[in-house]
């Protein structure tokens, strides 16, 4: 029996009669990163889980989060004047990404390799990587950090939900098309972020500080790249797809509310934590960047999660996630003053975040490996010795 019921009869039935459907166009996964991935899977045991390497990928970047938030906290250990992370720590940083990276594209081909696909795998797999956007966002901002020659933690917080919108269009493509266009963005940013890494370990911080041309500095650099890949390349292409499909007839969503109801909930988190945002009396974003990064990006997996269900089940968006509903009276309460110690409030609540959205995942998890007589995390059956 499941911790709770998430999934509903209907999506079950809608999981049995699931097919995976993706198209991955990018030269660098189809040219360079398939066959070495080819070539990792190889030297994998055949008793491996799928989803055990999914998960050992995505710790790997859980990893490099806590091991940032120890030595730069507040995202200013980068700027002039600071004791700057360790030199060791970004070779971890870019080896533990890289290695996260590599797990995330083996786990499917040895899923094919040992005959265990299932719908688990790729909802498991793709219900972490909308998790993982946070942790890897938030450790890729200690490379510049605050300081002068940084980026601001407000800024950052507008390029986080960049990111997070750009992977949920993914999604919402599949949620209208019924098939998954891989972002060519991802797999070029994973291997540019985990060679900056090693590359700040040897030339230090301090060769960010310096301007690339004139005034426009490595940190510019970095917004720029992250900004114009969504909105000139991610975007268009997301459009695109969905509209050659409704060209052809082959739309699942014809009605534009059904259509764009995806986007609701996820609209509703950015308005309520930009509120926050704007009108908090302490300005909890200046004080506690790092906390309320891991709050609106946990929260945003989780609604994400719950479109991945639909998409996947082919059944009907929820109009709206339940946990924008507590979260609307904690932000009253932040912006109001009628909490002392916003501070306090905020810790409070992203544990609660994080504790639900934990609790969402294994009910999930423990209700689909019941549903398919599996065992999520080992590939012998259950009450098999």
């Amino acid at each position: 029996m499941a911790l709770y019921e998430y999934v509903t009869q209907d999506q079950l039935t809608g999981f049995d009669k699931y097919k995976y459907s993706a198209v991955d166009s990018n030269p660098l996964s189809v040219y360079v990163m398939h066959p070495f991935w080819n070539f990792v899977v190889k030297f994998l045991p055949t008793w491996l889980a799928p989803n055990l390497i999914t998960f050992t990928g995505f710790m790997f970047l859980v990893l490099n989060f806590l091991m940032l938030a120890f030595y730069d906290f507040d995202f200013t250990a980068s700027a002039a004047g600071h004791v700057h992370v360790p030199s060791w720590v970004w070779v971890s940083a870019g080896i533990f990404n890289f290695l996260a990276y590599t797990l995330d594209g083996v786990d499917g081909k040895q899923a094919r390799r040992t005959n265990s696909s299932t719908p688990l795998g790729e909802l498991f797999d793709h219900g972490l990587d909308s998790w993982a956007c946070i942790f890897f966002v938030a450790t890729v901002y200690s490379i510049f950090g605050r300081g002068e020659s940084g980026v601001s933690v407000a800024t950052l917080y507008y390029i986080l939900w960049v990111v997070l919108f750009s992977f949920i269009l993914s999604h919402w493509e599949k949620y209208n098309t019924g098939i998954l266009f891989l972002p060519w963005g991802y797999d070029i940013s994973q291997v540019t972020i985990s060679l900056v890494y090693l590359v700040t370990a040897v030339v230090g911080v301090e060769t960010w500080y310096q301007p690339i041309l004139w005034h426009f500095l490595y940190r510019d650099l970095f917004s720029f790249m992250i900004i114009a890949c969504s909105f000139t390349v991610t975007l268009p292409m997301s459009l695109f797809n969905v509209l050659k499909a409704h060209r052809s007839h082959t739309l699942k969503h014809s009605n534009l509310y059904e259509a764009f109801l995806p986007f609701l909930s996820p609209v509703l988190l950015f308005v309520l934590s930009t509120i926050w945002v704007v009108f908090s009396p302490s300005q909890i974003l200046e004080l506690q960047p790092r906390i309320f990064y891991l709050m609106v990006g946990t929260a945003f997996a989780n609604v994400t999660c719950n479109l991945i269900v639909c998409q996947m089940s082919n059944t009907r968006c929820q109009a709206l996630s339940w946990l924008l509903l507590p979260m609307t009276p904690v932000v009253l309460l932040a912006v109001t003053g009628a909490v002392a110690n916003e501070t306090l409030l905020l810790y409070l609540w992203t544990a609660a975040v994080i504790l639900a959205h934990i609790h969402y995942g294994l009910s999930v998890v423990q209700q689909l490996s019941s549903h398919f007589g599996i065992l999520a995390f080992s590939l012998k059956k259950p009450n098999s010795d």
